[in-house]
């Protein structure tokens, strides 16, 4: 007599074996979707930089680039400075850990120079670190000549608060 599908335990089996690779699946993909957020954010900060600084010299009029609720992590605000007009909010999907060497707005001069605090020249990084080693692979630099760009190196950050613990 041929026998047509398969048994109860074959099928259970293939279950079985289906769940446990699911199972040692799932921490991989989820450092993976983790990575590749912190890396849209790092890419999409960068840019919201570069647009601002850019904005700032067609126009030559001061643009501010601003923290959604004091906080990196959360988004950003692009906003012009003299009627506070928004050109541009980002607010990420999900929440990150941004740290940075320097707190607060980041402001570009009609000329594209980025200033601090009493208008002063201002060099900054911003790091995007992960919530659990403390390592920060993307780090936004900003030149005090108003360059912006995106490194891409691994390793710890004593910045990122959890390499401070």
């Amino acid at each position: 007599m041929k026998q047509r599908g398969v048994t109860l335990i074959q099928m259970l089996s293939a279950l079985a074996v289906a769940a446990l690779l699911t199972q040692l699946g799932m921490p991989a993909y989820a450092r993976l979707s983790d990575d590749l957020h912190r890396a849209a954010a790092a890419r999409d900060l960068a840019q919201a930089l570069r647009s601002a600084r850019s904005h700032a010299m067609l126009q030559s009029q001061p643009v501010l680039v601003q923290p959604l609720d004091g906080k990196w992590g959360n988004g950003w605000r692009v906003l012009l400075e003299h009627n506070q007009q928004v050109l541009r909010e980002q607010r990420l999907s999900r929440p990150l850990e941004i740290a940075g060497n320097r707190d607060g707005q980041v402001k570009f001069s009609a000329l594209g120079v980025p200033l601090g605090p009493g208008n002063q020249l201002l060099a900054a990084t911003l790091r995007v670190c992960e919530r659990s080693s403390g390592d920060s692979r993307y780090k936004v630099v900003l030149a005090s000549t108003g360059r912006i760009r995106l490194d891409t190196e691994a390793g710890p950050d004593t910045q990122c608060p959890a390499a401070q613990r």
